[in-house]
């Protein structure tokens, strides 16, 4: 009787030491990876302490082609949950790091999180030790990630958190996330606050024949807020295919044109368009004279003045975007007086293959409604025209020339769920619905990207479409590149790249930087502007 004691004692004993094990549930993140920030959220970590005490110790795997290019990882404890949040499951009680508040994009929140260990230069298999108290309840930690100053933008990092241990002895970790991931590496080209502006919005980008990237957007000194605020068209240039980026040059600001405050002289919601035959370089926004800084797009009227309604601005630069011309105005050649707005895409325009420059364009008509098409020029940009609308009730669009002379047109739908797709032969005179239409690529109203690369101009040799956006029908979040070898009929799930899962504002534009590669520039959830460069490669894997 009493052996059997003994051995009923050492089972209870056994089975007390096995109850400590709560388990940790890990998410890893598929957000874009900034040289520049001190840190980048890599696994986000959750645990109801019920029986545990201590985080003791994570372990990670790490693997990349350029292992060297890491400077540190860190481990952080962001704190616990609200009673009555519990049930919510999710992975942090805030932002960490935030993409969207002035002084606060490049390292953690000391408000929010502690640092509980950190290994620098880390080989591929990293050991975080610590000894941190748990509270009850769900706790909260984070894993980060931090770049070295001179890292490629090639870089792609791979990772797997192979433990956790509580008080000392390994716990069951769940992972949630999906498996094998792909962190990429990118740049803040526009934080919050960077030279005193409160937000940086609508990415336009080019390349020059030169090699060079323009990347164009809205400079609101004030907020995020659309027109009628002060707003300036803010350009940024690289010649390093997007590592480094030049001080920001400002190629339109009306300031206080009229007597009336910077406020209610914004010009924004920019589009840019190189032209490869003349090697001219055109900026097109909408000027907003008045409107007593409230939305333009309900405060522009009928009629032609700057009084009256929202003007179309050009303004152009001879030398690779160095230095940019005056304003000219185009609003009389383009706009009829019925309309109470007509502005740009945004993002970019195109060169034909005839040399015939193209704008993507928007107006709101006699009736409120609004609708897209396209303007043009065929004497280097000396005059503009404008012809019909490709669908009625769209509004920012992007153009490609998808075969000689026949553009199409790819447009927001203010219907939802998908984007308008429209063809002409004609420069806009009539349109054709295409087949893809309302169908093929989803998006939750918002601007898109829609980049033409023929086959004589990649390495891949096929003629390629490619398309951005947030690849949702609701919310911004889930940038996406897509990619068509059909001319935009199908869009295979294997020909895209998802590059950021969290919440921004959801613009993007695409680029050619060489035969190899294409850039994007977006509003992400880590930057304003958030520039990365894509291999073809990757996108269409043979």
């Amino acid at each position: 009787m009493r052996v059997f004691c003994y051995f009923l004692l050492f089972i209870i004993l056994c089975v007390g030491k096995l109850k400590a094990a709560d388990t940790v549930y890990v998410r890893e993140t598929q957000i874009p990876i900034l040289i520049e920030r001190q840190d980048n959220v890599l696994f986000y970590l959750r645990l109801d302490a019920r029986e545990s005490r201590k985080l003791t110790e994570v372990s990670l795997n790490i693997s990349s082609q350029n292992l060297s290019e890491i400077e540190s990882v860190k481990l952080y404890y962001g704190g616990t949950e609200a009673l009555q949040d519990r049930a919510k499951n999710r992975f942090a009680p805030v932002s960490y790091v935030s993409g969207f508040n002035v002084g606060q994009t490049l390292a953690a929140n000391p408000s929010y999180s502690i640092l509980c260990a950190e290994v620098k230069r880390p080989a591929g298999r990293i050991t975080l030790q610590c000894d941190y108290d748990l509270f009850d309840g769900i706790n909260f930690f984070w894993i980060s990630l931090q770049m070295k100053p001179g890292a490629s933008l090639q870089t792609k990092i791979q990772a797997d958190l192979s433990c956790v241990k509580l008080d000392g002895r390994n716990a069951p970790v769940k992972i949630v996330s999906t498996s094998d991931i792909v962190h990429r590496v990118g740049v803040g080209v526009r934080h919050a606050g960077d030279d005193g502006a409160a937000a940086y919005r609508i990415p336009g980008l080019v390349t020059t024949n030169e090699g060079t990237l323009l990347a164009v957007y809205d400079i609101r000194y004030n907020n995020s807020v659309d027109l009628q605020e002060h707003i300036d068209i803010g350009l940024s240039r690289s010649v390093d295919g997007g590592r480094t980026w030049e001080k920001m040059r400002v190629p339109l600001a009306f300031k206080n044109v009229g007597g009336l405050p910077a406020a209610q002289n914004g010009a924004g919601d920019p589009c840019i368009l190189f032209d490869t035959k003349t090697h001219t370089a055109w900026i097109a926004a909408l000027w907003t004279h008045g409107c007593g800084n409230q939305r333009a797009w309900w405060s522009s009227h009928q009629g032609m003045t700057p009084e009256e309604t929202g003007q179309l601005v050009l303004t152009r630069s001879n030398d690779d975007g160095k230095t940019w011309s005056e304003p000219i105005n185009v609003t009389a050649q383009v706009k009829d007086s019925s309309w109470y707005l007509l502005l740009q895409g945004p993002g970019r325009g195109i060169t034909m293959d005839d040399g015939t420059l193209v704008f993507p364009i928007q107006f709101i008509d006699s009736t409120r409604v609004p609708n897209a098409g396209v303007m043009y020029s065929k004497n280097q940009g000396s005059t503009w025209e404008i012809h019909n609308l490709a669908r009625t009730n769209t509004t920012e669009a992007q153009v490609v020339e998808v075969e000689p002379g026949v553009l199409m047109l790819n447009m927001r739908d203010n219907r939802g769920g998908s984007r308008a797709v429209a063809t002409t032969s004609d420069l806009g005179k009539t349109w054709v619905e295409h087949p893809s239409s309302r169908k093929a690529l989803r998006e939750p109203v918002c601007m898109a990207s829609l980049l033409r690369i023929p086959a004589a101009d990649n390495v891949l040799n096929k003629d390629l479409l490619v398309f951005s956006n947030p690849d949702t029908t609701k919310g911004r979040h889930h940038i996406t590149i897509k990619v068509s070898l059909d001319g935009g009929n199908t869009w295979p799930p294997e020909y895209q790249l998802m590059l950021d899962e969290d919440k921004g504002w959801g613009y993007s534009c695409l680029t050619l930087i060489d035969r190899e590669t294409i850039g994007i520039l977006y509003e992400s959830s880590v930057a304003h502007m958030t520039f990365q460069a894509i291999k073809l490669k990757d996108l269409i894997r043979e």
